[in-house]
């Protein structure tokens, strides 16, 4: 059976991204190699094996463009309400948090956050099949 290990994004500046998702989503880099023309930079959670490749390539010399096949990340907190007020507070312009039901049973409890590079980061509620 596979195992997911990871998902990689590109992104135009690494310093800035590490930073993002250290104060974001409390990562930190597991591990990083810099080779002569790219690096790769791994980030992780404290209580999670998955990790975010961070693939930047060193002649890059413009934002990337994600088209409109990227959707999102996602990830859960137990605190919602919590998440998104520090989140305000370090001014990172959480959305609004919404909640969505499926045949009259709560589902998920969300708001969205967007790193330096586009990406869109869903942070969910720690309950039902989001565990």
């Amino acid at each position: 059976m596979a195992k997911p290990i990871h998902s990689m994004i590109r992104v135009f500046n690494p310093e800035k991204s590490i930073s993002f998702y250290k104060l974001a989503l409390g990562m930190h880099v597991e591990a990083r190699f810099d080779f002569a023309n790219f690096s790769l930079i791994y980030l992780r959670g404290e209580d999670n094996v998955f990790e975010l490749e961070l693939t930047y390539n060193h002649d890059q010399n413009a934002p990337y463009e994600h088209g409109n096949a990227y959707g999102h990340l996602a990830v859960t907190v137990d605190d919602l309400e919590q998440h998104h007020q520090f989140l305000l507070d370090s001014g990172l312009s959480p959305t609004d948090i919404k909640t969505m039901s499926y045949e009259n049973t709560p589902m998920a409890s969300f708001f969205f956050i967007t790193d330096p590079d586009g990406y869109k980061i869903e942070v969910l509620k720690r309950f039902g099949r989001f565990l």
